[in-house]
């Protein structure tokens, strides 16, 4: 997978880096199916100083689709972190439907109802 990160308003990288690698290390099970070099993460963190929060947008795209994630809070560590689990989530929905998993579900069955005696 390649990483690729840009930073607004930012003096220092504060470690986002580290963080957003991190993160990406934990999804390459997930991406296992994927060919590794088609698979790339854009990242755009930005400091709101007047809010004093970071906002995380992150872009995944697979050969298949392209998968987006915003996320914004106070904490830079929580910010990664729900980014990518909400990026998570979407990639498995997407495995998902890649699989036609909504078509080997089981229908539920009806409930049987016995006549009535007379």
């Amino acid at each position: 997978m390649k990483i690729s990160l840009s930073y607004r308003g930012l003096a220092a990288h504060n470690g986002f880096e580290r963080l957003v690698t991190l993160e990406c290390h934990k999804m390459e099970k997930l991406l296992s199916a994927f060919d590794p070099d088609l698979v790339q993460c854009h990242g755009a963190i930005e400091f709101r100083p007047k809010k004093s929060e970071y906002a995380l947008s992150v872009n995944l795209v697979l050969p298949t689709a392209t998968l987006h994630a915003v996320h914004t809070a106070k904490d830079a560590h929580s910010t990664v972190h729900q980014t990518f689990h909400e990026l998570e989530s979407q990639l498995k929905k997407h495995k998902d439907k890649l699989r036609h998993d909504h078509e080997w579900k089981r229908k539920r069955g009806r409930p049987r109802v016995e006549p009535a005696r007379a």
